[in-house]
């Protein structure tokens, strides 16, 4: 089997913001950096580095403002194969979030850690922070003034490796002016991320608290196992759930045996993808 890789950098971006060639070009140097690892884990992290790295998105550097003016930003990550998972919530220095949850993951026996704690811990296991200021940029600062409270956005990727293993990760900063300490569905396993060998990896984007009430990335997993559904029928399905509950945004997914899905029903979602026929896309309406 080739290996697949699919991401995205946010739901609900509009005409009006503007999106070009840079924001491309971001996402194909994560779909790249992803394709070249020889693990679904590994894939699915390296991705999320880059998005998170880049400041036209909105995780790590060029996250949003909460209330008070500051960032606080939530990743998580799963693997399929043995169904271990790690997140951290409300983080404000660590450079890059999606990689201390992979730490949580892989030293640690819990599954989440918030806060100035999980900040500790990172940095105990030398992963890189930074101060407050390389977070911010002029466009969130920008948002934040104008009160722009609709502003928002995900970075996530989903893989499946050589060897047919899944894994998924999501990255976000929330949203602009959110409450202070608000967590959305990024670092909530079944909700924003998913991923099992049985069935299929998920990562979503959109208002985090439909997708938590929702428990969109599970809810599509367990569509595809008992009801026997698609990829392509289990996440349209999901994503209505988010619908009744007033939300909207989109997820990308891909299963076991190969399809992939990025559905969205908000005005549009960044999205790129290499399919098992090696087939890259490229897409943001």
């Amino acid at each position: 089997m080739k290996p697949i890789v699919v991401l995205h950098g946010g739901a609900g971006v509009r005409p009006a913001d503007k999106p070009g060639n840079e924001h491309r070009a971001v996402l194909e140097q994560a779909l790249e950096a992803a394709y070249a690892q020889k693990s679904a884990l590994h894939a699915v992290a390296a991705a999320v580095v880059v998005l998170e790295d880049s400041p036209l998105f909105n995780a790590g550097r060029g996250s949003c403002l909460n209330e008070d003016g500051e960032i606080e930003m939530d990743a998580s990550i799963m693997e399929g194969a043995k169904l271990r998972a790690g997140a951290v919530a409300a983080v404000r220095r660590i450079r890059n979030p999606v990689l201390a949850a992979r730490a949580v993951m892989e030293n640690t026996r819990h599954v989440l850690l918030a806060g100035a704690a999980a900040e500790r811990f990172a940095e105990e296991r030398g992963l890189r922070l930074e101060a407050p200021e390389y977070f911010r940029t002029e466009k969130r600062e920008l948002a934040f003034k104008k009160n722009m409270k609709g502003y928002h956005g995900t970075v996530g990727a989903v893989a499946r490796d050589a060897d047919g293993n899944l894994a998924a990760a999501t990255s976000t900063g929330g949203y602009t002016g959110k409450m202070a300490g608000r967590v959305g569905d990024s670092p909530i396993i079944g909700a924003g991320t998913w991923a099992d060998n049985r069935s299929c990896a998920v990562s979503g984007t959109g208002i985090g608290e439909a997708f938590i009430r929702a428990a969109v990335a599970h809810d599509v997993a367990a569509r595809v196992v008992y009801l026997k559904q698609s990829l392509a029928r289990a996440s349209a399905a999901a994503l209505r759930s988010v619908a009744a509950v007033g939300g909207d945004g989109g997820l990308v997914a891909v299963d076991r045996r190969g399809a992939i899905a990025m559905p969205f029903n908000s005005g549009g979602m960044f999205r790129a993808a290499i399919d098992r026929g090696g087939k890259k896309t490229i897409a943001i309406f």
